[in-house]
């Protein structure tokens, strides 16, 4: 990797808000490039900065690497053993130059911990009479630098804990208790969820995180004085041919809003987002930074993304609460409707500006719970199960076909095969 400064560290930060080689030899090596990060590689390095812990299925080939000392982050998995291929992104500049830095750590990870909101008067990012400007951005130590105690482990599970207390932009002080598990599923769990014939030649890799909130404070929270939301942000690794897929709910703009939010960072070329009646693409190429958003009443509680140079199809589902409107909102600015944020958000990375550097690459797949208004001593749960399916590409035709309604043609032809690089 080139040497980045710290402004692209805040670069990265203000992304994933909601601001508007070693080789291997697999099965299906004819579809896969030779030179890789194989997931062995990945977990000794990052063992060369932080303890990891690995959870695997009962056959030893769907790995996953969990970290403690960064929030219960799963930082990489593997559908085919130590040598299948690292699916997670990872800055491994940041682990290298044992930089702490003030504003975030971007060490990377394919699925991370965080609290929402991030902006408005209601912000956990931000102190009391600030202005929402990068330079009092600030992520909460807790969800950057902070260790998570391990409480329980088997092979394929773990279970990590903390109790913390947070202030907001108004005042009002969390005191919360968080529980994540962390549990690899089964070959015939995966393959039995989504309807698999298993004898298919096909890898697999799927966990599931339970991630839990608790009000262990005395004083309810209520919308009044400020919520807060689970909220977990997966970075993958990009290729030229990856694109996002998120179905979701049809109607009209009046009756449930606009399908998508395209502003955060200017609106998204035609070439990189393109909205069908009930599907959308959007170019996870890692070489232009763009994000978008859904809302609770289009979200469906499935999205995903195809990588078509590698033969990867990435599946994500959640549990999300049916009639439930309030989720927090992120803006950087005081709000008129501080619960009309995002339930699903994507972003892809990319140069902050022409002839910089980009932070990645890497593009983003996340999830949110609704506003958690929890009374003392009341829990809120937020459950994401992300999977990777790699290899023959009928399988992931037939796969792609029955989760996300649409067939690996439709994606290709989804941009005309010609996305513009923007380097």
């Amino acid at each position: 990797m080139s040497s980045r400064s710290f402004l692209f560290v805040l670069v990265l930060a203000f992304a994933g808000s909601c601001k508007p080689q070693g080789s291997a030899d697999l099965d299906t090596a004819s579809s896969v490039p030779q030179d890789y990060i194989s997931y062995s590689d990945e977990v000794s390095f990052l063992e060369e900065f932080i303890p990891l812990t690995e959870l695997s299925d009962p056959e030893g080939k769907g790995k996953v690497a969990v970290s403690a000392a960064l929030q219960g982050r799963v930082m990489t998995s593997s559908s085919s053993g130590d040598e299948g291929r690292s699916y997670g992104w990872v800055n491994r500049e940041l682990f290298a130059s044992g930089d702490t830095l003030e504003h975030m750590n971007a060490y990377g990870g394919e699925e991370r911990f965080w609290l929402g909101p991030e902006g408005g008067q209601f912000s956990v990012f931000f102190k009391k009479g600030d202005e929402f400007t990068l330079d009092n951005w600030y992520t909460p130590h807790l969800i950057d630098l902070e260790t998570f105690e391990i409480k329980e482990q088997t092979a394929s599970s773990i279970v990590f804990t903390k109790e913390a207390t947070l202030t907001n932009y108004s005042g009002f002080q969390f005191d919360l208790g968080i529980e994540r598990k962390v549990e690899v599923l089964s070959p015939k769990e995966i393959f039995g969820q989504f309807g698999i014939d298993p004898s298919t030649e096909i890898k697999a890799v799927a966990y599931q995180t339970t991630n839990t909130l608790k009000n262990i404070g005395s004083e309810d929270w209520r919308k009044e004085t400020g919520l807060l939301s689970i909220w977990l942000l997966g970075m993958f690794n990009p290729s030229p041919a990856t694109t996002i897929i998120i179905p979701f709910y049809p109607g009209a703009d009046q009756d449930l809003g606009m399908p998508v939010n395209d502003s955060y960072f200017g609106k998204v070329p035609a070439e990189r987002l393109v909205v069908k009646d009930s599907v959308l693409y959007f170019s996870g190429d890692g070489t232009f930074r763009s994000k978008i958003g859904l809302s609770p009443a289009r979200a469906k509680n499935i999205l995903g993304s195809y990588d078509a140079t590698n033969h990867i199809l990435t599946i994500v589902t959640y549990n999300q609460p049916k009639g439930v409107s309030d989720y927090v909102n992120s803006m950087w600015e005081i709000q008129d409707s501080p619960y009309s944020g995002d339930v699903i958000n994507s972003y892809n990375d990319g140069p902050p500006a022409p002839g910089e550097k980009p932070m990645g690459p890497f593009y983003e797949l996340e999830t949110s719970s609704p506003a958690l208004a929890l009374r003392s001593g009341q829990t809120g749960t937020h459950v994401q199960l992300t999977c990777h399916f790699e290899g023959d590409e009928e399988v992931l035709d037939r796969l792609a076909r029955q989760l996300l309604g649409v067939s690996l043609e439709e994606v290709s032809k989804a941009f005309n095969s010609n996305l513009v690089s923007n380097d």
